[in-house]
């Protein structure tokens, strides 16, 4: 069992998931490569004491970087796309 501290990575704050926040109500995060729905679920409602309807997982390759004459890549991740209830806000930057 991990911690809700270990399920949950960070937000991510684009212009397309705050479309999505005002449109469908629902925030995305950069979640544990081992989670799986159920785990991140949990998470979300247990740490923003919201009440989450449906979670969406992707797993993200990394993309292949070049500087000068090296090439590198950036690293795998995972993102979960949840929604959130009718009346559940999740707000990262208040009073900006």
């Amino acid at each position: 069992m991990h911690a809700i501290q270990d399920i949950i990575i960070s937000p991510i704050v684009t212009e397309k998931t705050s479309t999505q926040k005002e449109i469908d109500n629902t925030v995305a995060f950069k979640v544990a490569r081992h989670a799986n729905k159920i785990q991140i679920k949990d998470a979300v409602e247990r740490l923003f004491n919201v009440k989450v309807l449906d979670v969406r997982s992707i797993n993200v390759r990394g993309k292949r970087k070049r500087v000068g004459r090296n090439f590198g890549k950036t690293p795998n991740f995972k993102k979960a796309y949840v929604t959130l209830a009718k009346n559940a806000k999740i707000s990262f930057f208040e009073g900006v």
